[in-house]
């Protein structure tokens, strides 16, 4: 049988030093963000009933999940979302709680991809949902929360702003079954022109068609409502246009410029999404950083109908580019002293330590049994004190070059 104990299952990796303090970096900074809005942390667990997720009204299909069953034979999966798990919470254990709800999370989703895609099985996320408030002044708290969020770990980002609401009606109006809508959406949404053809080439010269056909060449900037102004000639995706069009100058206040773009094609999971969407971007990364929307339909699963929308980022990619970006910040530090214990000052030696910590310094404790021991591995990793803790306290620079006994190399002090 082959062996697989000293390799990690596709999709997945090991994170050494300096990735961890990047990832933590992103998380401390965009918890601090959405804290200082208001927002609460929750966490779900990593298992939950396959129930929350049914992909008739999550958009994620089942092929993705990864599926167990428990002792009673219910299947349960690992989460692949954090927004349904936090939804179902809202709406049992904080029912009774006055609306709308300020919730974030940070916590890992699990989706099997397909091989050689390059995506990883098990993303770190955090986002948050602003659950039980509708209208211009909820979805602008929402984005103006993501653009803050990208400003602080990646300012170069791309946002794109959308709207779930002119894709549906659109389509909607077309004698399409609810898989066929799904091609149409998926066309849309990678721009994928010659797949859209092929699906729309029966209805001939129908408007709705030839107005489906336009949404993924339908991004830029403010020109693009005029441009789509033509396809939304009904009252309801006139509306929505409008909406939308409120939305991007409210925006633009913000000091976006050229780093907001609107993108009618943005059609991402439709049957989740039900008004505004976004997505944002970095150079040099094909898959969004950060992904939201409002998405009205969704506690009304779980009981209690009610508006809300929230955002969902990927930390990892993040912590990526922070890494690129701080790389004094991220790399790879040693302790500023090693504290070794002559026999019988082993105590003494860690409160001496403690004693340091209180004072800013990152202390080591040595283990070894001798000072010469202590010496080589301070010098090996580069830790560029050595403090002798015994009668007296010596302190060593190990980066100087001496003889690991020469006393005169050191100075002493009282412990």
């Amino acid at each position: 049988m082959k062996k697989n104990d000293r390799i990690t299952p596709e999709g997945t990796g090991d994170l050494l030093f300096e990735e961890c303090r990047a990832r933590r970096h992103v998380e401390q900074t965009l918890s601090d963000v959405f804290e200082a809005r208001g927002f609460l942390k929750v966490e779900t667990p990593g298992l939950e009933f396959y129930d929350v997720f049914d992909p008739d009204r999550s958009g994620i299909g089942q092929e993705v999940m990864y599926k167990t069953t428990d002792r009673k034979g219910r299947l349960v999966v690992m989460r692949p979302d954090s927004t349904l798990p936090v939804a179902r919470l809202a709406e049992t254990r904080l029912q009774n709680l006055p609306k709308p709800l300020r919730l974030y999370y940070t916590q890992p989703v699990y989706r099997s991809n397909p091989d050689l895609m390059g995506r990883s099985d098990e993303t770190m996320q955090t986002g948050i949902e602003l659950l039980g408030a509708g209208g211009m002044r909820a979805d602008l708290e929402v984005i103006a929360a993501a653009v803050e969020s990208l400003r602080k770990c990646a300012p170069g980002f791309r946002l794109e702003l959308g709207h779930a609401g002119i894709f549906r009606s659109l389509v909607q109006q077309l004698p399409f079954s609810a898989d066929a809508r799904e091609d149409v959406r998926s066309a849309v949404e990678t721009k994928n022109y010659a797949a859209l053809d092929l699906l729309l080439e029966n209805l001939g010269g129908d408007r709705r068609a030839w107005a489906v056909r336009q949404l993924p060449r339908l991004f830029g900037g403010e020109e693009v409502f005029e441009k789509a102004a033509p396809l939304c000639t009904d009252l309801e995706t006139g509306q929505t246009l409008q909406y939308l069009r409120r939305l991007y100058h409210f925006l633009s206040e913000l000091g976006l410029g050229e780093s907001l773009i609107v993108d009618l094609g943005l059609v991402q999971r439709n049957d989740y999404y039900t008004g505004v969407v976004f997505s944002a971007y970095v150079e040099g990364r094909g898959e969004a950083v950060l992904v939201g929307g409002r998405y009205d339909n969704l506690l009304g699963h779980f009981g209690s109908p009610a508006p809300a929308i929230g955002f969902a980022v990927n930390i990892d990619a993040l912590a990526e580019e922070f890494l690129k970006q701080d790389t004094e910040i991220c790399s790879f530090r040693c302790a500023d002293v090693l504290v070794h214990g002559e026999n019988g000052f082993e105590v003494r030696a860690l409160q001496y330590a403690s004693a340091l910590r209180k004072e800013g310094l990152s202390c080591e404790n040595s283990v070894f049994s001798t000072t010469e021991e202590a010496l080589r591995h301070a010098r090996k990793k580069g830790i560029p004190r050595l403090d002798v803790v015994g009668e007296t306290t010596k302190t060593i620079h190990t980066t100087e070059d001496a003889d690991e006994t020469d006393s005169n190399r050191a100075y002493e002090r009282k412990t």
